[in-house]
């Protein structure tokens, strides 16, 4: 798993290194020192996991979370106990207290490493092959690997399938959750691709990417879903 440390000590960030060294399925991609560093580097490596300090220069921990698009999973590290209980509230999977314990640190990513496990197989157990569509008169049975593109229209979808484009009845939230994420692609707030249809890539400005779809419109990539997008690819 891949993890990043935030912590606004130099000593305490070289330590909980050391107390990870034992466990070589962690790997620490970056550390930051404060609320501002800590949400660039998070956007621009998207850990699965955060090491985090509750204060910290620019605001705390949990400010750091309000401010994050995407949250990855988080054990606290600090030397307060009084902030447990609204750690938990917003699923922390640890609160460990510093001097950190090497047995507390072992369960806590054990506990990491079955919640993973869990959500992997709950994501295939959940995945959509096919969707029953209803839009005005006409109904189809629509095979998602199909589908090239998803786009949201309010609290639907249009499916862009074929030569046809019937509208869904759900959010683009709600069916992400069941798209095999091997095959589809968030590419911005509005748009899922399908990657199997996925022709040309080009580079825009500001970071972003230009994917011309094959017997499809050409749909340009966020900033940070670029990111992942070349990540994916193995760029």
């Amino acid at each position: 798993m891949r993890a990043a440390i935030i912590e606004d000590e130099p000593l305490a960030r070289r330590e909980l290194r050391r107390l990870l060294e034992p466990h070589p399925s962690v790997e620490i991609i970056g550390e930051a020192a404060n609320i501002d560093e800590a949400k660039k580097l998070i956007e621009s490596t998207s850990p699965d996991l955060l090491f985090l300090d509750i204060h910290m220069p620019g605001g705390t921990g949990f400010d750091l979370l309000e401010q994050l698009e995407q949250v990855p999973a988080v054990i606290f590290t600090t030397a307060y106990d009084e902030h447990a209980v609204r750690a938990f509230e917003i699923d922390a999977i640890d609160y460990l207290l510093k001097p950190i314990e090497p047995e507390r640190l072992a369960a806590a990513l054990s506990r990491m490493t079955a919640l993973a496990q869990r959500a992997n197989k709950q994501s295939t157990d959940n995945i959509l092959e096919q969707i029953f569509v209803r839009d005005g008169p006409r109904c189809w049975f629509v095979p998602l690997r199909e589908v090239h593109l998803i786009s949201s229209e309010g609290n639907y979808v249009r499916l862009h399938w074929q030569q046809a484009k019937p509208l869904f009845g759900r959010s683009l939230v709600h069916l992400e959750q069941r798209l095999d994420p091997k095959l589809f692609f968030r590419a911005n707030r509005q748009q899922i691709i399908n990657l199997e249809f996925v022709e040309e890539v080009d580079m825009g400005t500001g970071g972003r990417l230009h994917i011309q779809l094959r017997g499809g419109p050409e749909i340009e990539v966020s900033r940070r879903q670029a990111r992942l997008f070349i990540e994916r690819a193995g760029g």
